[in-house]
């Protein structure tokens, strides 16, 4: 048995388990964190693939930097409405249908699961009216809540084919997020709704963005750094120390896993990986050892597993 007399007992604040704590006596501390004089501006679309596809190295870079940047989102406005005319010839997509084999390429690529038949049996008409519900929840509910929304909006559509143009699909996933689904998407249809998103595409006019994702690092004197398309952790990470005014930048370690599941409630491995710096065949192993087995589910789709919290 333990000797706890010369120990200190602890209850940790994510498992809930106490016992003796294993940190040293005393710790020397800093609480002079970087003050935030950078903006990183985030450019997407709630139907956007490849910003689909970065949500593991984004959520990295925003977990671990986040403390320089005030992060925003701008909604960009990827589809009004389809037209007999090409929507983007340059990736062969003419109508609906021609999206699927484009989402399902760029989900394969990053092994952020895409199945993308929605286009074909349900296509989706415009991305106008999940993007009004982002900023009418950005608006009412602030920022977190909103990329809540945004993130499960992605999953709805590209893994659970899920047709979020449709006003009753948004309504369900605004009320799974403990808010008035109803009341948020009959906000978004009023005139304030598309007036929110249109100061949203004139500043990304302003920023000169034109795809997405693309992310702006701007700090105080006006200077910055625009990164357009997906890149690698490091890339951002680059990024950021040209534009911060800091000999020596720190990042904050990783959460720890149980606190990241609770927070997104659903995550693929990928995501996983990429966060903790882990090869795909010890995922199950890492999961087992930081995870109650009470607490999560592990589950397959197109060939991908993702881990979820059990309610």
């Amino acid at each position: 048995m333990t000797d706890k007399k010369n120990h200190s007992m602890v209850c940790d604040v994510e498992t809930g388990i106490c016992g003796v704590s294993d940190a040293d006596e005393l710790e020397m501390i800093d609480f002079d964190k970087p003050k935030k004089e950078i903006t990183l501006y985030y450019i997407t679309d709630p139907i956007c693939s490849h910003c689909w596809a970065i949500e593991p190295v984004l959520r990295r870079f925003t977990e671990q930097y986040g403390d320089y940047f005030h992060f925003q989102p701008l909604m960009g406005g990827l589809l009004e409405k389809w037209h007999d005319g090409p929507i983007d010839p340059a990736n062969g997509i003419y109508k609906p249908a021609d999206v699927a084999p484009h989402w399902r390429e760029v989900g394969a690529h990053s092994r952020m699961p895409i199945d993308g038949s929605v286009m074909i049996d349900n296509p989706v008409q415009s991305s106008y009216p999940a993007s009004r519900v982002f900023k009418i929840i950005q608006k009412n509910h602030g920022e977190a809540k909103a990329l809540a929304y945004l993130r499960r909006t992605r999953e709805s559509l590209f893994v659970f084919n899920q047709n979020v143009s449709d006003r009753d699909i948004l309504i369900d996933i605004v009320n799974k997020l403990d808010l008035d689904g109803k009341a948020i998407v009959e906000e978004s249809e009023q005139p304030i709704g598309q007036q929110l998103l249109e100061e949203d595409f004139q500043q990304v006019a302003s920023l000169g963005v034109r795809g997405f994702p693309t992310i702006v690092m701007v700090n105080n004197d006006n200077k910055g750094v625009k990164i357009v398309g997906g890149r690698p952790f490091e890339y951002y990470v680059k990024g950021l120390k040209q534009v911060v005014d800091k000999e020596n930048m720190k990042s904050k370690p990783q959460p720890a896993l149980s606190h990241l599941l609770n927070t997104e409630k659903l995550l693929f491995s990928k995501e996983i990986e990429e966060m903790y710096d882990i090869q795909q065949e010890d995922i199950p192993a890492f999961v087992e050892k930081e995870l109650s087995q009470d607490s999560y589910q592990m589950e397959s789709i197109l060939g991908e597993n993702y881990f979820k919290l059990v309610d």
